[in-house]
């Protein structure tokens, strides 16, 4: 008598197609998470490649100044400068300044809201546009960037890859570029000023300054001293 033969086990049952897309998404999200701490990890001790701003405007304008300049060879003046023009409470906040943002929503506007932290994640890890994924992945990278990164290592980035006249990027180019010296020989006044151009590169010019500039360079220089005298400049200040 012949046995029979036990049946093979039927497959299981495929899973909805909800839940397969839902895990696609869920491994999409994961693996840019990856990436991007990778980027940062890397990016804490390695000298960026450039950025897609830079790129675009390498292509429009068929080439663009740019050079790397570790902190300790930029003029102390120089990062007390941007740093007091662009966000005061630096060495205070985790990437985000609580009382700039309410400060921007109460008066209607938006400038002044955006700390130097949320700069560098935008300019080294994403793109200029206006848009709520960009600003929902610079809220996200932004904290894990602080976590990783010394305060020093954010402002000598930001100093890197700002844009300080049209297809000029860095201290270094727009010292060489308006004054034909070093970042490291920049004087207070000239500092001030570059740091005064930076709401708009294009249109304000460092070394001819306009009103704006002059009176924006004043300004930033009393700021910059305060910083210096009240503490606020430490955590990034370069000791010797």
């Amino acid at each position: 008598m012949t046995k029979k033969k036990p049946k093979a086990p039927s497959p299981p049952p495929a899973r909805p197609f909800g839940r397969r897309v839902l895990g696609w998404l869920v491994r999409g999200v994961l693996g840019v998470a990856a990436f991007y701490l990778a980027l940062i990890v890397l990016f804490s001790f390695l000298t960026p490649p450039g950025n897609i701003y830079q790129w675009q405007e390498s292509w429009r304008l068929g080439g663009i100044e740019r050079e790397w300049v570790n902190i300790g060879d930029i003029a102390p003046d120089m990062a007390r400068s941007v740093v007091a023009a662009e966000d005061a409470n630096f060495c205070l906040h985790w990437g985000f300044d609580m009382a700039a943002i309410r400060d921007a929503i109460d008066s209607g506007g938006g400038r002044g809201a955006s700390t130097i932290s949320q700069q560098v994640v935008k300019n080294v890890f994403l793109w200029q546009n206006r848009s709520w994924m960009r600003k929902a992945m610079e809220a996200a990278l932004t904290p894990v960037m602080e976590l990783i990164w010394s305060k020093q290592r954010i402002v000598e980035m930001y100093l890197n890859q700002a844009e300080f006249a049209e297809g000029v990027f860095g201290v270094q180019a727009a010292a060489r570029h308006y004054w034909d010296i070093d970042a490291r020989d920049l004087t207070p006044t000239q500092s001030a000023r570059l740091a005064a151009v930076l709401p708009n590169p294009k249109d304000y010019n460092a070394s001819n300054p306009g009103p704006f500039v002059k009176n924006r360079a004043r300004q930033i220089i009393a700021g910059a001293e305060t910083i210096r005298v009240d503490g606020r400049a430490d955590c990034f200040e370069v000791k010797d």
